[in-house]
């Protein structure tokens, strides 16, 4: 007999119909071949994003960050800014961090060897920057990532530049305790889920940082809108077909999520090409049917 871990109650007391969520969306650095950019496929969908009032997360997982050069980087950041967008951008280092919020933007700060000691290494962040997102992220991601214990996260909480967290366990009990703390603590510190596998945990509170999003900017954002009008039947209609995309694209190995979003945009005419580059995991050639079945049901394809 197969064995199945014990069913997990949903804390009903945290549901949260009615409210507005702020969707924050880890866009996809579209790629020509292994070493060259589509920036006219970014931009365009940069602005795709924002258009449909989700807030661009760039050089975040999903854009390769971690695979990119400083310059790379540098350019991203450009590109964003010229676009006049609202945005919030993934930060390596110092140097990242103060480029972000020189342009304009909010950094996020990615897991790295630097942040490793979570509660002095934000601190310091706090006394250079007026505002940031911290970022818990499970190391099947990344291998740099860690998820904070419960003190972790009150002393993170305790730090007023710090705004958010980017919560990545995907697991929901984690995310469920956070929010209670939240809760009590500091009402107005945002949980950004990054749980692509229950992206239902908006109802519960959290806001969003995913790159589940990246592969449908405008159907995520008509879900959202459901909820805040308390329109459940529309929520769940939508968000179920959107954790269909979601389990498909973030099964194991996890971080070939990314070479699933970039099929999705050929299938969506939003890129020419599905190359991601050198050392991200790529699907298997049949992909791109297992995609356009997802698609078709979602309603994204004619």
């Amino acid at each position: 007999m197969p064995r199945y871990a014990p069913a997990i109650e949903p804390p009903l007391d945290l549901l949260r119909p009615g409210r507005a969520i702020t969707g924050m969306s880890a866009i996809l650095l579209p790629h020509r071949s292994a070493i060259e950019v589509d920036w006219s496929a970014f931009e365009a969908h940069v602005k795709r994003t924002a258009d449909a009032g989700l807030i661009p997360a760039v050089n975040m997982d999903t854009g390769f960050v971690h695979l990119l050069s400083a310059e790379q980087r540098a350019e991203v950041l450009s590109r964003t800014r010229s676009l006049g967008v609202d945005f919030v951008a993934g930060a390596l280092d110092a140097a990242d961090t103060e480029a972000i919020e020189a342009l304009g933007g909010t950094p996020v700060l990615f897991p790295s060897s630097a942040t490793r000691e979570v509660v002095p290494a934000y601190q310091a962040i706090a006394t250079a920057v007026d505002r940031f997102i911290g970022f818990e992220l499970s190391p099947v991601f990344h291998p740099d990532g860690q998820i904070w214990d419960l003190d972790t996260y009150r002393a993170v909480l305790d730090i007023p530049q710090c705004v958010g967290a980017k919560h990545s366990s995907l697991e929901r009990q984690p995310e469920w305790d956070r929010l209670r703390l939240r809760d009590e603590v500091r009402p107005d510190f945002q949980v950004l889920t990054g749980n692509d596998l229950a992206i239902d945990m908006v109802m519960y509170g959290s806001d969003y940082l995913l790159g589940l999003s990246t592969f449908a900017p405008a159907e995520f954002a008509v879900r959202d809108a459901c909820w805040a009008a308390g329109d459940v039947d529309g929520f769940h209609r939508l968000n179920d077909l959107l954790q269909w995309l979601g389990m498909v694209a973030f099964r194991s190995p996890v971080p070939a999520y990314r070479h699933d979003a970039a099929i999705f945009f050929t299938l969506r005419g939003w890129a020419t090409s599905d190359a991601t580059p050198e050392g991200a995991p790529r699907r298997a050639a049949w992909e791109v049917d297992l995609l356009r079945d997802v698609a078709a049901a979602i309603g994204v394809l004619s």
